[in-house]
């Protein structure tokens, strides 16, 4: 036998955008729910066996609750109102050594942009060097910032990046190390996914390199950022929906004009400790 339930949020902080229900018997029942939605009352139907529902949130800093299943009467439940609560905390950087873009358990995107500037004629960009130094730190016994146990890696770097200029976008590059004696596994490369290229970096000479990208704007009067809404520290998006990530044999529009930003992110870990110090994109002019 089934029954029908409404869970609606009567309380909930304005940074939490998106909820995912699952019932105790492993049943998820959305993965999706907005908190406006909530707000209002979402129904399901579950199996008489269930006993609780859990709801979880889908941002960085993931917080549940376990909802047990009780009989409210609509008339009950329709003049609930939720109210916002969000409450102050005092924040604490840097509480563990080894980790830098974390805050309370999220790992926060570090990303920093490096502007050129070009001379009379346009110019073609053909690669990306970049002096960063990245450096792991190893445990502490006492838990104090100690420079003298950090060791400097090869395999680490930022994971993404982003070459544009106002016209032009390389869309998402997935940053992956190059493989290292595996002709088969190094061919496989540009990977070509739904909302992002995947294209492989290489360290030489402490320079951090790599290339294999172009312009992949479909329509040049559409905007090519939108607004973030995940994240105060990050300013723009990529507008997915203007980029075109499929296989081109031909047509592929070098990045070209007098200008160009390199965007670099690393969003996905927090347990490396990156030092830019300056980064150069190899050019020729273009007299076309």
């Amino acid at each position: 036998m089934s029954k029908n339930i409404t869970i609606r949020l009567i309380k909930v902080g304005n940074r939490l955008k998106s909820f995912t229900a699952i019932d105790d018997l492993g049943d998820v029942l959305s993965n999706n729910l907005s908190r406006q939605e909530l707000s209002r009352g979402a129904s399901f139907t579950i199996s008489d066996n269930v006993k609780v529902i859990t709801l979880k949130s889908n941002d960085c800093c993931a917080k549940s609750i376990n909802i047990p299943i009780t009989q409210l009467d609509p008339i009950h439940i329709i003049p609930l109102k939720t109210q916002e609560s969000n409450t102050s905390s005092e924040w604490r950087h840097l509480t563990n050594p080894a980790l830098y873009n974390n805050f309370y358990g999220c790992v926060a995107p570090y990303v920093i942009e490096y502007p050129f500037a070009y001379q009379y004629y346009d110019e073609i960009v053909q690669n990306v060097k970049d002096y960063t130094k990245v450096y792991k730190y190893l445990p502490t016994d006492d838990g104090i910032f100690n420079s003298n146990r950090r060791i400097e890696t090869d395999g680490d770097y930022f994971n993404k990046a982003i070459l544009y200029n106002d016209q032009q976008s390389s869309g998402v590059l997935n940053l992956v190390p190059k493989p290292i004696n595996n002709l088969s596994q190094y061919i496989s490369y540009p990977k070509y996914n739904f909302d992002s290229k995947t294209i492989l970096f290489s360290k030489r000479d402490n320079f951090y390199q790599y290339n294999t990208f172009w312009s992949l704007v479909k329509d040049k009067t559409i905007p090519l950022f939108v607004t973030s809404c995940n994240s105060l520290s990050i300013d723009k998006e990529v507008n997915q929906d203007n980029m075109d990530y499929s296989t081109r044999s031909f047509k592929k529009d070098t990045i070209r004009a007098k200008d160009l930003k390199v965007r670099m992110i690393l969003d996905n870990r927090s347990d490396i400790h990156l030092v830019s110090q300056f980064l150069i994109t190899p050019s020729q002019i273009s007299y076309l």
